[in-house]
């Protein structure tokens, strides 16, 4: 009796595993959830409305990280659920959308509470107000330090191989393939996730710098007005950031197709003067994992496998199913 090749498909792609951005999350939640004790405190003790606004605004950040945090831990927690079809890498980008969502209401509220302060300005506690900003700007550069922007957590664990290996002269052949890869991936499939949170802990930082500055100018000068409009250039800037993060979290939610340059390198590996692909798709899972789907055509067909060992790994396809189409039939 012939032996039946065995297949394992696993869908995990390192997604049980903790990834660093969630361990620089729950820091920075630490850090910020103390500080957010600290400011309130203090805030009852001396009477200083500034410092409670700032301890009550480091509750809001602290839940912004949270959503961040819950993200990192659901995807870990769920990444060998069958019922996700290629694993738990989206969560990442569904947990960096819902933080770009919130740091556009973040910047809306800064707008808002900008022109109400142009329009209606109010007495400022200069001291106060400039401490609690330059204590605000240090937690900040400390997370900012902490969390790294360059994070990109491609961490992808070990994927099976689960070759096609019989040529049966079909029409149609299939083969699907998981792959285990340390190779460099394109920049743009960075950790969304992590990318959020730094964005928010960025925001308040600049929050932080702006206030300084205005404030300054308004104690030494009398430019009252400062205050408001840096708030409201700041506001620009975070809703710009918050922009760009829905822009690139979509893409990846809806199965955007990878950059082109990723999609010509697959393409020119696989073709050639008999193979031409018909079809193709590529699309991110997770941070730095890619999918794919390849139609070929060939006049002089090969395994599915034979087509999958072309195809480079530094493009960071860690799945893929290839389907190849007997051109000698057609006409």
């Amino acid at each position: 009796m012939d032996q039946q090749p065995s297949y394992s498909h696993s869908h995990v792609f390192g997604q049980d595993q903790q990834k660093t951005g969630e361990k620089k999350t729950l820091i920075v939640i630490a850090i910020t959830l103390v500080m957010m004790v600290v400011e309130i405190s203090a805030g009852s003790l001396f009477g200083s409305m500034a410092l409670l606004a700032d301890g009550l605004h480091m509750a809001s950040h602290s839940a912004a990280l949270t959503i961040t945090a819950i993200a990192y831990i659901y995807a870990r927690k769920n990444a060998s659920d069958p019922r996700f079809c290629f694993g738990t890498g989206k969560v990442n980008a569904l947990g960096g959308y819902t933080g770009a969502l919130l740091l556009a209401g973040f910047a809306l509220m800064m707008l808002w509470e900008s022109f109400d302060r142009l329009l209606n300005p109010v007495e400022i506690q200069f001291n106060w107000a400039i401490g609690v900003a330059v204590i605000g700007l240090i937690v900040n550069g400390a997370s900012m330090l902490i969390l790294g922007e360059h994070d990109h957590g491609h961490d992808h664990g070990h994927g099976h191989h689960h070759h096609g290996g019989h040529h049966h002269h079909h029409h149609h052949e299939h083969d699907h393939d998981h792959d285990h890869h340390d190779h460099d991936h394109p920049h743009d499939h960075e950790d969304q996730n992590l990318r959020s949170a730094y964005l928010h802990v960025m925001a308040d930082a600049l929050t932080s710098v702006t206030a300084i500055v205005a404030l300054l100018g308004a104690k030494y000068f009398g430019w009252i007005w400062m205050d408001p409009v840096m708030g409201i250039a700041g506001s620009v800037l975070v809703a710009n950031w918050s922009i760009g993060l829905l822009r690139s979290t979509s893409q990846t939610i809806l199965d955007y197709q990878a950059p082109a340059e990723t999609v010509a390198s697959a393409r020119q590996a696989l073709e050639s003067e008999s193979d031409k692909v018909v079809d193709l798709h590529i699309w991110s899972i997770g941070p730095g994992i890619l999918n794919a789907t390849f139609s070929i055509l060939s006049s002089d067909p090969k395994t599915p496998d034979f087509y999958k060992h072309q195809i480079p790994e530094k493009l960071g396809i860690v799945h893929c199913t290839i389907e190849v189409l007997d051109g000698r039939h057609t006409h």
